[in-house]
């Protein structure tokens, strides 16, 4: 069954499009485009980024009221954005496909991006000639989402923020076939506590790390690492299930739950909460203490902070809060980063390595002068899925790599 991409668009009728508010000029990409025309694998933040310096302004500068944010309509490829500078201040529209404009708009595109055609062989008097057919499709399926679905898909359906002890009493492999250490897809595994009855098709879990606010020190909860999905082919206590699908090794001791029958959906519009938010990045996806642009990281804040899917946050490096935080004094005569909490013994500093002028180093920083260093901003992340105190973000845009304790504030 494939899964409906529904996406954002603008202020427009159905069967013709209207002028949207007036945009500031000031935050126009200095060349934005006078028209664009949508093509598929378009996502609505590479759009605005082609008219706008902050691609979460969108909203802003077409005015689009709560209603309009929580059930935008849909753009599909053929459309065609028009950036109007005719009037006294610059104005965006949206041109249907099927508009004479819109098609004008598309085929000039068409012909400048239209290279010469290679030389073909005359072919053999027995080839089969084609000619054009029409052939109907479904535009559902190829509304332009927010942001790639392929790489945040996964984490829509399934219910990756746990408490200690939910999936304690949640059926569990008891054995895999032959048995095997570890198993994936093709395999069979046999569960205890499954009821057959409520369910034919399962998703498989094991509860991962804690996510803990770097500021208060409290437990939000816990990750639940999806593992893949099952199917029941023989009912009883064990029941005998395939791995239709793995994600992960399976182990006996998994967790199984009913597999999610909601559809994710991608119907959102990216921008900046109304509200204060700061937060902290708490874990990243695959425990790894570093990530980049399309990484996946969980935030300190979630629905009951007032975050919302589709909300920007810019990303700040602390420098009080690193989690390899800076030494204020030397350690054995040396100094760099750590982040041990064991105790450490420091020796004076007029015990260097070297008395030579050669490795003579100037004034240390103080931990009073290292508080007061601003945060620096480096990158920006799109919330997609909230908890009530936590939630799940997109890594849209980072100047260096992003890392565990980093800050999360309105853009």
């Amino acid at each position: 069954m494939r899964i409906a991409i529904i996406s954002l668009i603008l202020l427009m009728t159905p069967l013709a499009s209207r002028p949207a508010s007036a945009a500031d000029a000031s935050a126009l990409q200095e060349g934005a485009p006078d028209q664009y025309v949508i093509v598929s694998g378009d996502t609505l933040w590479g759009i605005s980024g082609r008219f706008l310096k902050d691609p979460w302004k969108w909203p802003e500068l077409w005015r689009m009221n709560q209603e309009q944010l929580r059930n935008p309509h849909r753009i599909f490829p053929g459309d065609v954005i028009v950036l109007d500078r005719t009037g006294a201040e610059v104005q965006l529209r949206l041109l249907r496909a099927d508009d004479p404009a819109a098609k004008a708009a598309a085929a000039a595109a068409a012909a400048a991006g239209a290279t010469a055609p290679a030389a073909t062989a005359i072919p053999p008097s027995d080839t089969v000639k084609l000619a054009p057919r029409v052939r109907a499709e479904l535009l559902a399926d190829k509304a332009i989402p927010a942001i790639p679905p392929s790489v945040i898909e996964p984490f829509l359906s399934k219910p990756l923020v746990v408490g200690k002890d939910e999936l304690d009493s949640a059926p569990f492999v008891l054995a895999t076939q032959e048995n095997r250490v570890a198993i994936g897809a093709g395999s069979v595994a046999y569960a205890d506590g499954l009821d057959p009855d409520k369910c034919l098709l399962w998703q498989l879990f094991r509860r991962g790390d804690a996510l803990v606010d770097p500021d208060t020190n409290e437990t939000l909860g816990y990750l639940a690492t999806y593992l893949g999905d099952a199917q029941v082919i023989r009912r009883g206590n064990p029941a005998t299930l395939e791995i239709v699908k793995s994600a992960q090794e399976i182990y006996a001791g998994d967790r199984l739950l009913p597999a999610a029958k909601q559809i994710p959906t991608f119907s959102y519009v990216p921008r900046a909460p109304t509200q204060p938010v700061r937060g902290r990045i708490m874990s990243t996806y695959g425990n790894l203490g570093e990530t980049g642009p399309l990484g996946i990281v969980a935030l300190s804040k979630g629905s009951k902070d007032g975050l919302e899917v589709g909300h920007v946050l810019a990303i700040y490096r602390s420098q009080s809060t690193l989690a390899y935080g800076p030494r204020m004094a030397p350690l054995y005569g040396r100094e760099g980063f750590s982040m041990s909490d064991s105790p450490r013994s420091y020796y004076d500093e007029g015990l260097p390595p070297r008395d030579a002028p050669l490795y003579a180093r100037g004034r240390r920083i103080t931990v009073e002068e290292a508080s007061k260093l601003p945060d620096e901003r480096f990158g920006l992340v799109m919330v997609f899925r909230t908890f009530d105190r936590a939630s799940f973000a997109l890594v849209m845009d980072a100047s260096r790599p992003v890392a565990i304790n980093d800050v999360v504030t309105n853009p």
